[in-house]
């Protein structure tokens, strides 16, 4: 129990709030229904081709971003979020890190939505993957701007990280990867926009 509360205590706040909302959202519809099942994730906000393109409802691009096709979805989202995230609001501030994360997974879902429109194919797709890459691409930004470092973890740890999370996407069925490309995408312009590298400060002595 101490171990779990130091390690609580060590995350970032905002991170952890997503991650726990995530989880106690996932808590709670699974006590209601079957979280794997299409139309029951429908009827709980999961993105939608139809309904967001014809029906208008906007809501399920923000919704869709707190649902997860079952247990093993949830874990593998959350493990990555809660490691790469606490590493992006530490090293660009809480606000840029809400703003990078709605606004990339935002993205991402839009993208997604695009793709299908395009093709003409309708879907039905949920889970925090789009704004997790957002977080990527941010961090992808940062190393760049750092030459490789960001702050006390080094660029190979990340890329190792990003690239196991893009691995994952495109060897997996299933997997929305236009979501995912829409949110890296977006993450990383967004960092170009929001990110300030701190400067050391100096004493000098006269």
């Amino acid at each position: 129990m101490q171990e779990l509360r130091s390690f609580i205590c060590s995350r970032q706040i905002v991170n952890l709030t997503i991650v726990g909302a995530n989880i106690v959202l996932f808590i709670a519809l699974s006590f209601i229904g079957d979280t794997e099942e299409l139309l029951f994730m429908i009827r709980h906000g999961a993105n939608y081709t139809s309904a967001v393109l014809e029906g208008g409802e906007y809501y399920r691009l923000v919704t869709s971003m707190f649902l997860h096709f079952g247990a093993e979805h949830l874990v593998y989202n959350m493990l990555v979020l809660i490691f790469m995230g606490d590493v992006l609001e530490k090293v660009a501030g809480k606000m840029n890190y809400f703003l990078i994360y709605f606004i990339g997974g935002i993205a991402g879902n839009v993208m997604s939505l695009w793709s299908d429109w395009k093709v003409g194919k309708v879907t039905v797709s949920a889970g925090a993957s789009g704004a997790i890459f957002a977080v990527v691409g941010a961090l992808l930004w940062i190393m760049l701007r750092n030459k490789g470092r960001v702050e006390d973890y080094s660029g190979k740890r990340l890329l190792l990280m990003a690239g196991l999370s893009v691995a994952e996407g495109i060897t997996t069925s299933g997997v929305d990867n236009w979501a995912h490309i829409g949110g890296m995408v977006a993450g990383f312009l967004l960092a170009i926009i929001l990110y300030r590298k701190k400067h050391e400060s100096s004493v000098s002595i006269e």
